[in-house]
């Protein structure tokens, strides 16, 4: 499995706008988190999931996800995971895409980050109005970097 997405900052105020009500608590942590590998838990009120990541090379990586049963996924938060992302996602369609808005809280709090997913690296799609600035290849704004942060600092 490959994906390709691209990530883009969103204004506090023009996510207000949205009016979304429907948004899903995300717990997320790592059990491995380097450049070329990285092995993420992730849990919801329902769900959990371990997913496997590649190295990205542009807007694309390899991408491995497998439900998981959700007693494990804590055992694993509790045992081999102190650095923790919380956030919340919603979900919105635009010109026919799904968009994922990512709004942070605790020590990332103010970052709201909005992504998409693409078939292809060369997938044009049109990037909504509340979209500020977009950030797919810049580092510090993919989840494995944001854990290590201790607070929003240079990001907003």
């Amino acid at each position: 499995m490959k994906e390709i997405e691209r990530k883009f900052l969103v204004k506090e105020e023009e996510f207000a706008k949205l009016n979304l009500t429907r948004g899903e608590d995300i717990l997320q942590g790592y059990l491995k988190n380097t450049p070329v590998l990285t092995i993420r838990i992730r849990a919801t009120k329902n769900h959990a999931f371990i997913t496997v990541k590649g190295k990205t090379t542009g807007i694309s990586r390899d991408e491995f996800e497998y439900e998981i049963p959700q007693k494990d996924a804590l055992e694993l938060f509790d045992k081999y995971i102190s650095q923790k992302i919380k956030k919340k996602r919603y979900s919105i369609v635009f010109e026919n895409k799904k968009w994922e808005i990512d709004v942070f809280s605790e020590n990332l709090s103010g970052l709201i980050i909005a992504e998409v997913e693409l078939n292809s690296e060369s997938e044009q799609v049109v990037v909504p109005s509340w979209c500020i600035r977009e950030v797919s290849t810049d580092t510090r704004y993919f989840n494995a970097e944001l854990i290590k942060q201790d607070d929003t600092s240079g990001l907003l």
